[in-house]
């Protein structure tokens, strides 16, 4: 029957990427294997996104039969990719929350630099974010404190040099302040 309505599914997101402002991949994942089966795929749909979007201003764009909405920020753009019978609106929110979320992480310096300093945070904000294609959560406070590794509860003999020496520097800087 042609017109008809699909079944409403929970499967919404395809893939979800971080592009740096040269089009290169900083992190993504892919999460229909039917769309992209092969990294060699991804590297080309990713190229083709970024020619078309990084001059663009609009949040919106209809490639290669998918809905991809996406966002940029100083040298970093952000995608999220569904179907083409996708609703632009639930994809927004997964790539608001994405965005936020790494804001809230990088605090608020969302820069390629930084985003490779704190890349394993990112990646476990992407897997609470979706989950196999599946939204699991649209709020980034939600998220960032799900991620969030805090280094007051860690007893001093288990952490590191450097997470002794940040701990110093934010106590030091406290401080000062007041």
């Amino acid at each position: 029957m042609e017109g008809s309505l699909l079944e409403p599914t929970l499967y919404v997101v395809k893939g979800m990427a971080i592009l740096d402002n040269d089009g290169h991949r900083v992190l993504a994942k892919y999460y229909d294997k039917n769309i992209f089966p092969t990294a060699k795929e991804q590297k080309a749909f990713e190229k083709n996104l970024f020619n078309k979007t990084h001059r663009a201003s609009a949040e919106i764009i209809m490639l290669d039969g998918l809905t991809c909405v996406y966002r940029s920020n100083v040298d970093l753009f952000f995608y999220v990719m569904g179907s083409s019978h996708e609703n632009e609106l639930i994809l927004m929110t997964a790539l608001n929350c994405l965005y936020d979320s790494v804001s809230a992480i990088l605090r608020k310096n969302v820069e390629k630099r930084a985003l490779f300093e704190n890349l394993d945070i990112v990646m476990l904000a992407m897997d609470e974010i979706c989950d196999g294609g599946i939204i699991m959560e649209a709020d980034f406070n939600a998220v960032v404190q799900r991620v969030a590794l805090r280094t007051d509860d860690i007893p001093l003999g288990e952490q590191t040099v450097a997470q002794v020496l940040q701990s110093a520097k934010e106590q030091l800087k406290w401080s000062l302040l007041k």
